[in-house]
């Protein structure tokens, strides 16, 4: 026979020798690393030249050799990575030596013999050589750094495969009871041999820590987060966390700065470098989202699949497990496998904790995956949001409420027939809420989306695992249980269709809630009531708002119930489904097969029929959750692809829109020559603002505004003056109307814009002024003086470093206007853009700004260019003018004022009317010595308020009060009796299933009466569902009573309170208390609340059945009890401050997000776009950080419960096996299985005690908003007669008024009669008390005296009486948004033509038709807020509704201030002759015409009335104050036959 050659040899040696293997892999780790060396070699002699080029440029420092191990210590990572290299370097020594010892006393080594013939003959050799090479990767390992990393890989890999092939040889014989350790021979060494294995290739790579290497080494952090430098075991096991979880136990508080720093991967700013330019469409990407994702993320995606299969597998290890332990009982220690039972225990502790490192390792990836895609997506969303086009006009557009961000699509449309503001027309669809919505629901969608690997992948894999293996248990009667189940399925899909018919009709509802724009719902909506909540109190509409909120929360509610019923209904099915399966399956194997079902039989297959409903469950639950988050991702998509960009961003412009930009010569001209501006390129599309014309704006020819000076825009209400400025910053289309079409506005010198509705930053005066500037003190003194905000610093006790708020709520509208102009002229913008700055000040403030600001030094050299109203104010520093009429296109233009107003006979009308505030300004007012008072804060006076610590009960208290009703004793005996019933039942029909088992073990299968087991299991079971379903339909009967009882108190509370509470407590958070914290009532609170006390009670139960059987265990499962409380509170003290700081990080970046959407204008004309971002990266961060923090939290408790329940499952089942036997099979596996199930629902029920802590926060800042003063609530003895009032008389004796109990007096001792249908003028400077005075007579504020109104004491009346029959028309009207018929009869009291005749009565349509309008009609939809309006058109609409209301007191607060002369000429006629004679009315205004002709006047000075009579009486007085002012004003005789007319008639 001819010899064998060497490659056959060792081709026998791999295959007969399991210990050349280590040696295979060591020829292949050689070959590969041979052929990387040679690779690098090629590429290092290639680029040799450059390579040396870089060498060059490291600087000497580099060329500095340094001593070892020193500087390889550093290389490494640090001291501790070095010496664990050392130890691994000793293993592999130690390890060559023993083998080399072995080798050496081989009986078949000799001379004779070759090399390759040794392998074969022993094959201590091949190990000799695995283990040198192994030693020679170590070396190199330490002292190569750049081979470090490679070389530590392979030999670890190394390590590996040989402990693996001796686990094989030599450990797994030790499980069996027929095979021996193959390497016995070898005596103790083969033990040593295994356990330096063991700690060379398990040990030491487990638990060395890894090298930090930052994402940006130019960026590096110096102290980076423990999750990157920790061992894989720390890793694995979460125990980085433990400085955090012990810190917080040791510690009354967690402060921030004690919480781990985020990732340097977890950067927004880095994880915009690594996916932008894959993602932006801007950047030349135009796949889908989702595919750009995928390709971006691919190494997560592909780990998250293969962590699925090793928790799928892991899985089945326990149920497994547990069938060979039975069949071990059974057999009485005598099985076919010959495997030892304690491999089988092995199992039953390695499954649950190998499931439970998968599962957590696989949360662990997915949540940081999609907290990077989260952070992606934000600032994808911003950065576009920067590019694309605000329709309306800048912050002027119909917006949702900027406090609360609801989770609808709305799209809002405006009826032709409405009224229009010039360039500000509504748009058709809702850009800044589309983006609100974008990222809060859309992008909450696409994060919740996550687990849709477990609908792809997992579900189905486990699925296709458990039927493969009860196919091997029971044969193919597993089939047809599992066609039963697939029977099944239409049942709950049917309930399931219904549940989504309930759920788009509750989502119908809501979006109606939200939109506002159905005339049903505009008034019902919560959210809405608040947000003119001011208006709602000053008119008496508290009890019908909570009466018509009540009625629209039961039909809420109705919904809610429909939806938890269906769903109780079906998750019951679902949960029952696998039983049936189960059922039908067992009784198949035993009456049809005929075979015996022992209890090995039942308890193996129950636990994989449990699984099996965990699958469908997930199933139900992830389809619709991954679907909408495909459905938020394709919007998401859509948004960043189609768009409407701005001009400067489209990247192929259209035809009609471009010109020729080399027609202008001069770049720094401001203007336009021939240019046509649309806020939308389609003709058609009229739904963008309320008017039957689509408006346009036309610059025929050249329009220059002259540099260096003040340019006045001047027109009509709606003519387009805002649209000019909004042309010149780009934010229209541009149409190019010829070949020398163009506009310019250089940006060279920056540009500074300030918007007529001021947009402020929720952050101090000072840094809303400095608006990211460096701070120059003398400049910013200047700008405060001569923007006249010294006065209004001195009432803040922190001056400017008072916080404004959200929306400045802390600032008047005058005062937000003027920190607007004062961030326009801080800046060292040389052209500033002013959209009528004057329109929020009284005369006086805005005469003051004129004199001082724009004759001032801070204006010199800089373009302004100033639209306005009030004409005579800033013509004396106005050096050119523009006239724009009321179509849009130019009427006038030029730089001499008075030839403007000579050729425009309006405005020289208007100019000479305005004369006179000026001078009365001039007269009356100085900002230096506008009084100084103090405010009791200057911060904002409420703090939010954050919880701490554990579940009060005074939290809980609101809940459980409100669950039980008028009988809580009835209800809770009732609900936890039910509970004990179902959960016995289910532990009842578990030992049931095992007793019918043990009847095969002492009987035979044909003395077995299968009907009879099966009929009582069977009976059991539909008893159970049906008690269960009962209970749940019962326990959200009082959940639907608690949500309705606690919202109404809620709404009574906000509704009832003051308005000082009201002033201190801002809009959003109140609307968060109706919205999100209620919605926590409605859903989550009662959820959790109903799964603890499920969990609880079965705890109780399987401990006590676990007791019962063994109870041995009553000590251990006390230890288990106490540890996993332990535990849990730990896990609680650390993850509940973390979890509310991750609640408040949200609120700031969607703030942040949202108050940057509303002022993309003003910060697109500043050019703040990088500023706004790198904030918003900040508060990207700052969230990441919580929720990473808070979500391992969660993965550290988990893995740990899992533990502590594999201990315990282990420790009973080795005392069933080992101990105690007597039990016998049936009982065994009742028992474990009762085990099973506790150890799995301990961590379920402290994580959902976490989650109700949480949640309970919203009870807890409910019962806050409940808490508050209230004004005092209506009476029976209140109630006025029916016929009251009869007249509008009014007597006012010895009336003082103050804010607050311990504030100052506001009003003095004010005595004064008004007779009935008189009509009364209020004048007096700012903070004389005139707006107090009208609060006062509404009993608004704290008030002393005695006010009798139609002869009845106004303190004896209800306040709803009161003030519903006293009309108030403010400054700044609140309409609601929704058709005009409703904001003027809310309660639809009236009819059409009642309604239609106010309007005209008002004079609304006389002035449209003067205006060359389209009519308003009743179904004309109204903005919110009135944004598609004009200020004008929006007081005309406020005293149609007073008009409706037929009170007999009108009171104006300033009503006519804030508009132009033609608006207020037309008001001031309608209240001289279309009110009844009876109807008193009381004017508060600053225009000395507005009030001339009143019957009488009255001056107040710092809350005393200085003067009250007739106007003749009061200009008889020489010394009189009235008499001062009307002599020093330009309108002197004008104003004097006034009075005279009045005093005739």
């Amino acid at each position: 026979m001819r010899a064998k050659g060497p490659n056959h040899v060792i081709g026998d040696v791999l295959f007969n020798d399991t210990l050349a293997i280590p040696f295979a892999a060591t020829l292949l780790f050689a070959s590969i690393q041979t052929i990387h060396g040679l690779v690098n070699t090629f590429k290092s002699v290639w680029s040799k030249s450059s390579r040396l080029a870089d060498e060059d440029e490291c600087g000497p420092d580099a060329t500095i050799p340094r001593g070892w191990p020193h500087s390889q210590v550093e290389n490494l990572g640090g001291r501790p990575i070095f010496l664990f290299a050392v130890a691994r370097l000793a293993g592999c020594i130690a390890l060559f030596i023993i083998s080399v010892a072995t080798f050496v006393t081989c009986d078949k080594l000799r001379s004779d013999v070759p090399v390759f013939r040794l392998l074969t003959e022993c094959s201590e050799l091949g190990l000799a050589v695995t283990f040198s090479y192994s030693c020679s990767l170590a070396i190199t390992s330490l002292t190569v750094a750049k081979w470090s990393t490679r070389a530590t890989r392979y030999n670890i890999a190394l390590l590996l495969v040989t402990f693996g092939t001796y686990a094989q040889r030599d450990l797994w014989p030790l499980a069996t009871y027929t095979l021996e350790p193959q390497d016995i021979a070898e005596g103790p060494i083969l033990w040593a041999k295994i356990a330096i294995l063991f700690a060379t290739a398990i040990i030491i790579p487990l638990f060395v820590p890894r090298r930090y290497i930052p994402v940006n080494p130019k960026d590096a952090d110096a102290m980076p987060n423990s999750e990157q430098t920790c061992s894989i075991f720390s890793l694995i096991t979460y125990s980085f966390l433990d400085p955090i979880i012990f810190l917080r136990s040791s510690t009354a508080r967690l402060r921030l700065d004690q919480l781990p720093p985020l990732s340097d991967t977890d950067y927004s700013t880095n994880l915009r470098e690594r996916v932008f330019s894959r993602l932006d469409p801007f950047k030349g990407t135009h796949q889908h989202l989702m595919f750009g994702l995928f390709r971006v993320f691919w190494k997560e995606f592909a780990i998250i699949p293969i962590l699925m299969v090793c928790e799928a597998i892991c899985l089945l290890l326990s149920p497994v497990a547990v069938y060979h332990i039975l069949r071990y009982l059974e057999s009485s220690g005598h099985t076919d496998d010959n495997i030892r039972p304690w491999f089988w225990i092995f199992c039953m502790f390695l499954g649950p904790i190998g499931n439970a490192l998968a599962f957590q390792m696989y949360c662990f990836i997915n949540i940081r995956t999609f907290v990077w895609i989260e952070s992606i997506l934000i600032q994808l969303l911003f950065q576009h949001s920067l590019r694309i086009r605000m329709k309306a006009g800048g912050e002027d557009i119909d917006r949702l409420d900027t406090e609360t961000i609801t989770n609808t699509n709305q799209k809002v449309s405006i009826s032709a027939a409405g009224a229009t503001r010039g360039g500000k027309g509504m748009r058709s669809d809702n850009t800044i809420g589309k983006l609100n919505n974008f990222v809060t629901t859309d992008v909450h969608n696409i994060s919740e989306a996550r687990d849709f690997f477990v609908l792809l992948l997992f579900a189905p894999l486990q699925t296709c695992l458990c039927i493969t293996y009860l196919y091997q248990i029971i044969g193919w009667s597993v089939f047809v249980g599992v066609v039963a189940m697939i029977a099944l399925i239409p049942v709950p899909g049917y309930i399931a269709s219904l549940t989504q018919k309930v759920q788009r009709e509750r989502m119908k509802m809501a979006s109606h809630m939200s939109c506002a724009l159905h005339s049903r719902f505009h008034i019902e909506s919560v959210p809405l009531a608040i947000s003119v909540i001011r208006m709602i109190k000053l008119f008496g509409w508290e009890g019908r708002i909570v009466d018509r909120v009540n009625r629209r929360r039961i039909d809420e509610l109705a919904c809610l119930w429909k939806l938890k019923v269906s769903l109780s209904i079906r998750n019951s099915l679902i949960n029952f489904m696998p039983i049936i399966g189960m059922i039908v399956s067992y009784a198949t194997y035993t009456v049809i097969m005929k075979q015996d079902l022992t209890p090995s039989k039942i308890f193996g297959a129950m636990s994989v029929f449990y699984m099996l409903r965990l699958q469908l469950y997930r199933l139900s639950l992830h389809t619709n959750v991954v679907i909408q988050g495909k459905v938020s991702l394709d919007r998401v998509n859509d948004f960043l692809h189609n768009a409407e960009l701005l001009d400067a961003f489209t990247r192929t412009p259209n035809a009609d829109v471009t010109s020729d930009a080399t027609v202008l010569k001069d770049q720094s001209a401001v203007g336009f020559n021939n240019a046509e501006f649309s806020w939308s390129l389609d003709s058609k599309n009229g739904s963008l603002m309320p008017s039957s014309r689509i408006f346009r704006l036309r610059i025929d020819g050249e329009l220059l505004f002259k540099p260096n000076c003040i340019n006045l825009i001047v027109g009509p209400t709606g003519s387009g003056k805002t649209s000019l400025l909004m042309a010149l910053l780009g934010e229209m289309y541009f149409v190019c109307t010829s070949t020398d079409s163009w506009f310019n506005l250089p940006r060279d010198g920056g540009v500074a814009y300030a918007a007529q509705e001021s947009w402020i930053q929720n952050d101090t005066i000072r840094d809303n002024i400095l608006f990211g500037n460096p701070f120059d003190e003398l400049r910013y003194r200047k700008v405060l003086r001569q923007c006249a905000l010294e006065p209004d610093l001195e009432l803040f006790e922190a001056g400017d470093a008072t916080e404004v708020g959200e929306k400045g709520l802390t600032l008047s509208g005058g005062q937000k206007a003027r920190v607007t102009l004062a961030r326009a002229l801080y800046s060292p913008a040389k052209i500033i853009l002013l959209d009528d700055v004057f329109a929020a000040l009284d005369v006086h403030t805005s005469s003051w700004i004129v004199e001082k600001c724009f004759k001032g030094d801070l204006v010199k050299g800089r373009t302004i260019l100033l639209v306005t109203h009030n004409i005579a104010l800033a013509t004396p520093v106005a050096k050119f003018i523009v006239s724009i009429g009321p179509d849009g296109s130019i009427r006038t233009q030029g730089t001499e004022i008075q030839d403007s107003l000579e050729h425009d006979a309006e405005l020289a009308a208007e100019s000479q009317r305005d004369r006179e505030a000026v001078e009365l300004a001039n007269e009356q007012y100085d900002a230096s010595n506008a009084p100084k008072a103090k405010a009791v804060d200057g911060k904002l006076v409420v703090a939010e308020e954050i919880a701490e610590g554990h579940i009060t009960w005074k939290s809980l208290k609101l809940f459980v009060r409100s669950l039980g009703g008028d009988y809580p004793l009835i209800f809770y005996s009732t609900w936890m009796s039910t509970f004990l019933l179902t959960d016995w039942a289910n532990t009842f029909q578990t030992w049931f299933l095992g007793h019918w088992g043990s009847q095969y073990e002492i009987h035979s299968p044909s003395e077995v009466n299968v009907f009879y087991y099966l009929g009582i299991y069977t009976s059991i079971l539909c008893t159970t569902i049906l008690v269960i379903a009962l209970a749940n339909i019962f326990f959200v009967y009082g959940s639907m009573r608690a949500s309705r009882v606690i919202n109404k108190m809620l709404v009574e509370s906000i509704l009832g309170s003051t308005l000082r509470w009201l002033d201190q407590t801002p809009t959003a958070r109140m609307i968060a208390r109706c919205t999100q914290d209620i919605r926590a009532v409605d859903g989550p609170i009662p959820s959790s609340f109903l799964t603890l006390t499920q969990i609880g009670t079965s705890l109780f139960s399987q401990i006590g059945v676990i007791i019962i059987f063994t109870p041995v265990f009553i000590a251990p499962g006390a230890v288990v009890a106490a540890l996993g409380f332990y535990l849990g509170n730990l896990y609680l003290k650390a993850q509940l401050p973390v979890k509310r700081a991750m609640s408040n990080a949200r609120s700031p970046l969607l703030g942040h997000f949202h108050a940057a959407i509303v002022g993309m204008v003003s910060i697109r004309a500043y050019g703040a776009e990088m500023a706004f971002k790198d904030e918003l990266l900040k508060r990207i961060d700052h969230q990441s950080r919580m929720v990473r923090i808070s979500y391992n939290l969660n993965r550290w408790i988990g893995l740990r419960a899992d533990c502590i329940g594999a201990l315990f499952t282990v420790s009973l089942a080795s005392y069933l096996v080992y101990g105690d036997r007597h039990l016998g099979a049936a009982n065994t596996g009742f028992a474990l299985n009762m085990c099973l199930k506790f150890c799995g629902a301990i961590l379920y029920w402290v994580r959902t005690f976490n989650d109700l802590e949480v949640q309970t926060n919203s009870l807890e800042r409910i019962q806050g908003y409940i808490d508050i003063e209230h004004e005092p609530k209506p009476t029976k003895e209140g109630k006025p007669p029916a016929s009251w009032p009869t007249s509008g008389d009014l007597r006012v004796k010895h009336l003082s008024a103050r804010y607050s109990e311990t504030g100052p007096r506001v009003l003095h001792d004010l005595n004064f009669t008004v007779k009935s249908g008189e009509r009364i003028g209020v004048v007096g400077r700012t903070g004389s008390g005139k707006s107090s005075l009208t609060l006062a007579l509404l009993r608004c504020i704290l008030t002393e005296g005695d006010v009798y109104y139609d002869g009845l004491p106004t303190s004896s009346i209800n306040l709803d009486s009161l003030r519903s029959n006293i009309t108030i028309i403010p400054q700044t009207p609140e309409l609601l948004s929704g058709t005009l018929r409703r904001n003027l009869d809310p309660f639809e009291q009236h009819d059409d033509a009642t309604l239609n005749n106010s309007l005209r009565d008002a004079g609304l349509f006389a002035l449209q038709e003067e205006m060359g309008e389209g009519q308003i009609t009743l179904d004309s939809n109204i903005a919110s807020g009135g944004a598609n309006l004009s200020v004008g058109q929006r007081q005309i609409l406020a005293l149609a509704r007073a008009m409706v209301r037929g009170s007999k007191l009108l009171i104006l607060d300033e009503a006519t201030s804030a508009i132009d002369y033609k608006t207020d000429s037309v008001i001031q006629a309608t209240l001289r002759h279309r009110l009844p004679a009876d109807v008193t009315v009381i004017t508060v205004a600053h225009r000395l015409q507005t009030i001339m002709d009143s019957d009488k006047i009255m001056v107040l000075d710092a809350g005393r009335i200085v003067e009250f009579n007739t106007p003749a009486a009061l200009l008889g007085n020489k010394n009189g104050a009235l008499r001062a002012l009307i002599d020093g004003s330009g309108d002197k005789a004008v104003l004097y036959s006034m009075a005279q007319g009045t005093s005739a008639t």
